[in-house]
């Protein structure tokens, strides 16, 4: 593989261009006008192509380890910085070389993200990979935003996101508990709950297989926007009404996942057990629960953002003077749009923070499974 090929390399090359324009381009006119916009002069736009070309530069080598890959990215987050420090301020309009120079630093961040993508090693480096490529889009939403002129109501930036988060720090932690800590977490445990354990029971009854199953599937139908306003007439404004509404939305993925993952053990293990004169309840926990486990924790992964989607919408219908949807609600009729943002960006977190735990205990419990072992 030539040095040009490498993955990324092109690219890197590529942006080149339109840096070198940005530079050069109000040269070519009569009035020189600056580089970026108004009032930043022109030596910065300088700086920042100074900056790519060493960047690029340094792609020309095969960036095979993780030191290199990370001098590229700091080489080109500095460039980063000295742009978004060059933004249009005011009513200012960006010039044509402010363009250039971000389209320049979009094919330099790309190969970033492409280098690291190509590193092999633990699953650290993946979880680095994704971080950098989420961290790339912040900066690009940041300096489009700022670019535009968006004005808040429609879509905050990023920074004014933060400055909300810092702002209301106590509001958004009292909301967190109210809806995390007491609504999504007791009704996760109990319809997962649930779930698995009317599963192990329909499985080794055909009476409840046949009369029971179908009246699970019939929760599944109910609509939350339909259950939530009668959840808070029986269990009341607090907690117990969102804890109700998210245990009848995980009850039924924890249930068709365990019915699945127990009819999952393979015809030859079975026979095995029944040689070995094992009781049906000794075959259950030492075969056949363990087989059902991979699909059990995929439903315990789907369900985790499902219980925090349920609370939330749950919320939107009754709720007392705090929590994530009550707050989302709130603010949206406020037009106070970077409060709204900072409660969604802390569901979001949450959420995904629920999804990584249960990945991790579902490779240390799991860790015998194909999937988990190719991996």
């Amino acid at each position: 593989m030539s040095r040009l090929r490498a993955p990324g390399t092109l690219g890197m090359l590529l942006s080149l261009v339109p840096a070198g324009l940005a530079v050069f381009l109000p040269f070519a006119s009569q009035g020189i006008d600056p580089v970026v916009a108004l009032p930043v002069s022109q030596g910065i736009g300088i700086v920042i192509v100074a900056v790519l070309v060493v960047a690029a530069l340094t792609s020309l080598k095969a960036l095979d380890s993780l030191v290199r890959c990370v001098g590229l990215t700091v080489i080109v987050a500095l460039a980063a910085g000295l742009l978004l420090a060059a933004r249009p301020s005011g009513d200012a309009v960006p010039a044509s070389g402010f363009w250039l120079l971000v389209v320049a630093l979009f094919f330099q961040a790309r190969t970033c993200v492409q280098r690291f993508a190509g590193l092999e090693g633990s699953p650290r480096l993946a979880t680095a990979t994704a971080a950098l490529f989420g961290a790339w889009g912040i900066y690009f939403w940041q300096i489009l935003i700022r670019a535009f002129d968006v004005p808040k109501v429609l879509l905050p930036a990023p920074s004014d996101i933060v400055m909300a988060m810092i702002e209301h720090a106590p509001t958004l932690s009292g909301d967190f508990i109210q809806t995390v800590l007491k609504s999504v977490l007791i009704g996760y445990a109990l319809g997962c709950s649930l779930g698995i354990g009317v599963g192990v029971a329909i499985d080794r009854s055909p009476f409840l297989q046949r009369g029971l199953l179908p009246l699970a599937a019939l929760t599944s139908t109910i609509p939350l926007v339909g259950v939530a306003p009668i959840a808070v007439m029986w269990f009341g404004f607090d907690w117990p009404s969102k804890a109700a509404v998210i245990v009848l939305m995980t009850f039924f993925p924890a249930l068709v996942s365990t019915l699945a993952g127990l009819q999952a053990a393979g015809k030859l293990e079975r026979e095995l057990m029944y040689s070995y004169a094992a009781s049906p309840h000794r075959t259950l926990l030492d075969l056949r629960i363990p087989a059902a486990l991979p699909f059990i924790f995929g439903a315990l992964k789907v369900n985790a953002t499902l219980a925090l989607i349920g609370a939330i919408v749950a919320e939107f219908f009754g709720s007392p003077t705090a929590g994530l949807g009550f707050r989302i609600s709130i603010e949206a009729t406020r037009m106070n749009m970077p409060l709204v943002w900072s409660a969604i960006v802390v569901a979001s977190i949450t959420g995904s923070i629920l999804y990584a735990v249960l990945v991790h205990f579902e490779r240390r419990v799991n860790f015998w499974h194909p999937s988990i072992r190719t991996r």
